[in-house]
């Protein structure tokens, strides 16, 4: 899939609107179009990376950050003292419906485990 035909690219692009509530090095951070809890936002590296399994040794700091950068917004958003939920889908079966890697980052509810 080419960098214009990926939702999370044009997002990151600015050629498709989103509700973004924060930017960081190399990420973006949007909320989800159909969140699964009070808060549910998605984080993006602005680079094109399919799944977590395509990310290479070259890409260990851009997840780094993504995991400081999420951990930046809990915070902001609250989600700290009653905790919460940062996932990554990788591939099809473990529900990725989006072929660009991307966290979630869920809150403001209780989160039952296993999550489905």
């Amino acid at each position: 899939m080419s960098a214009q035909e990926c939702l999370f690219c044009r997002i990151a692009g600015r050629s498709l609107p989103a509700e973004v509530v924060g930017e960081a090095e190399g990420l973006l951070a949007i909320k989800d179009r159909n969140p699964q809890a009070p808060t549910h936002l998605l984080i993006i590296p602005t680079e094109h990376i399919p799944t977590l399994a395509d990310a290479t040794d070259g890409h260990t700091a851009l997840l780094g950050r993504a995991v400081q950068f999420a951990n930046r917004l809990a915070r902001q958003h609250q989600l700290v003292p009653s905790g919460y939920r940062l996932v990554i889908n990788c591939g099809a079966g473990a529900g990725q419906s989006v072929w660009h890697l991307h966290f979630h980052l869920l809150g403001g509810r209780l989160l039952r485990w296993p999550p489905g």
